[in-house]
């Protein structure tokens, strides 16, 4: 019997789809197809996210606007083009035939939109850094028409990857390194970008547009750029706690720390330090790899990510990881990481291996290795003569001086709601895309003033979202049920009844978190009074995107 042919056509009712209103079809071989519409005008995409593949129908339209429900990646409704990471592409759109009452969308023809790279030819951009910023602002230069050089350098031997994903996936066996690559394996010399690896910068000259590199074998280079885009990330802080530099004992931050970590646990006693969303994902994904002897997470506040979410989702949040195994102690301080042996010398961390943790009450924790969650700080010394030690001041296209850009984990930006450094993926990818416009001059491209934060944690499968910016998650309004995995909570900065929401964060609520996400976007956060009220978040964010 021969194989069938592959269909390529679906034929949709117009009436199906309101006006400012977009619809999605789920076609047999998994494949989703987006129609938005404008009155007469009709319009197909792929309805699948290029991020991580949601079904974009299952987000919300707000005017011209597309939101992905799962990370707000977001596209224009005309075009596809991408508005909002944390997909890093626009949409396929298809072309349509117009039948009268309905239409027939052919997946085998695609609209082309293929762009010449015939700009700032004669120039030269150097990128200092191979994460989310680097990588994006690199990217997005190519895709939207930058004809000039583009070299990246990165201390790493790798190339720029999806380094969210290490603390998920990776860490739990469920995903292979080859797909964390961002753009895919053959990225750059795909885009023409030539990859500087194992290459650490020993200065920036601002006033230059300079930076010298040296690579492993000592070798020093000075390049001297049209562009110079600075984004060097974030490094681990070490606690001054005794024996934090044993064997044994390590931070996640790199594709190396992850497969090191991942080799070290198999069938030992892991004790994780740090509470934030890192020690949480790491417990999460080690429990879940099912490789370990046993999990203790170790914090010294009695909740979890206490700084992001209230005590009721917190205590959802370590019911779940009781329920996979993972053990607690809370209200505790590590006053020392002890040896196998005892030395009474100055040089204990030299010796080998990890054997427990002591605890500020003198109570000892058994532990073969030992992983320290206790925050990052911004790589920031090789611009320590222009800025604060919290991060380098930069306007809302990320510039810091004509021709120079610092972005990422190290820039202290205005964003919707202030001047702030955000150590976030997305945040990062929104730098990489408005300093790339910057660097074009494309004044089409919103710039970080009008964007907002956004992050995820993703938990035995369950990815709790957070929206904006809350100075602390004790004021808010807790809407549905953390414990089912079903709730919304809006953070405001304190009781008054007429104070915007500054951010929150939701569980199985997407719709409702991606319109507070617009609203915000528009300075038209709801108050504490509108929420207790009743207020319909959805309606109101489609209502003023009109």
């Amino acid at each position: 019997m021969s194989k069938a042919a592959t269909i390529n056509t679906v034929t949709i009712n117009k009436a199906d789809i309101i006006s400012g209103g977009m619809k999605s079809y789920k076609q047999d071989d998994d494949s989703i197809i987006l129609i938005t519409r404008d009155d007469s005008t009709f319009r197909a995409f792929d309805g699948k996210c290029p991020h991580a593949g949601a079904d974009l129908g299952t987000g919300l339209r707000c005017g011209n606007r597309v939101i992905c429900p799962w990370h707000h990646a977001t596209f224009d409704s005309s075009d596809g083009v991408l508005l909002e990471p944390i997909a890093t592409t626009g949409l396929t759109q298809y072309q349509i035939i117009d039948n009268g009452d309905s239409l027939t969308v052919d997946t085998s023809a695609k609209i082309d939109k293929q762009v010449e790279n015939d700009k700032l030819t004669d120039t030269h951009t150097i990128i200092v850094g191979g994460g989310g910023a680097g990588f994006m602002t690199a990217h997005q230069l190519r895709n939207t028409g930058y004809g000039g050089k583009i070299t990246l350098v990165s201390a790493e031997d790798k190339a720029p990857y999806n380094r969210p994903l290490l603390s998920k996936a990776f860490l739990a066996g469920n995903m292979p390194e080859e797909k964390l690559l961002l753009g895919g394996t053959d990225w750059a010399s795909k885009h023409d970008i030539e990859l500087r690896l194992n290459q650490t910068i020993s200065q920036v000259l601002p006033n230059e547009r300079s930076i010298v590199m040296t690579d492993h074998g000592g070798n020093e280079n000075r390049q001297t750029a049209d562009y110079l885009v600075v984004a060097t990330g974030a490094e681990p802080k070490i606690p001054p706690i005794k024996g934090a530099t044993l064997d044994g004992v390590y931070t996640l931050r790199s594709m190396d720390d992850a497969k090191l970590i991942k080799a070290a646990s198999h069938d030992q006693r892991v004790v994780i330090v740090g509470t934030g969303f890192i020690g949480m994902e790491v417990a999460s994904a080690l429990a879940q790899s099912g490789t370990t002897a046993s999990i203790t997470v170790i914090g010294q506040d009695h909740r979890v990510m206490g700084n992001i979410v209230s005590e009721t989702v917190s205590n959802a949040l370590i019911k779940l990881h009781k329920e996979n195994g993972v053990q607690f102690v809370f209200d505790a301080s590590v006053s020392e990481i002890t040896t196998a042996k005892n030395t009474t010398d100055n040089n204990e961390d030299n010796f080998s291996q990890v054997s427990g943790v002591k605890l500020a009450n003198g109570e000892q924790i058994d532990a073969d290795i030992v992983i320290l969650g206790t925050g990052v700080a911004p790589r920031i010394e090789l611009l320590q003569d222009t800025n604060h030690p919290d991060g380098v001041k930069v306007d809302k296209h990320l510039q810091l001086r004509d021709g120079v850009y610092a972005l990422g984990d190290i820039a202290k930006a205005p964003n919707q709601l202030g001047r702030m450094r955000i150590e976030h993926w997305r945040v990062a990818l929104q730098h990489g895309m408005v300093t790339a416009a910057a660097i074009l001059n494309d004044d089409k491209v919103k710039s970080l003033q009008e964007r907002i934060p956004f992050f995820w944690t993703m938990q035995y499968g369950k990815s709790l979202r957070y929206s904006g910016h809350a100075a602390t998650p004790d004021h808010g309004i807790l809407m549905g049920s953390p414990d089912s995995f079903n709730y919304i909570e809006y953070y405001f900065d304190d009781e008054d009844e007429n104070t915007r929401a500054s951010a929150s964060s939701s569980l199985g609520r997407d719709k409702e978190l991606v319109a507070f996400s617009e609203l915000l976007r528009q300075g038209h956060a709801p108050t504490r009074a509108q929420i207790n009220a009743g207020f319909d978040i959805i309606e109101q964010a489609q209502a003023l995107s009109r």
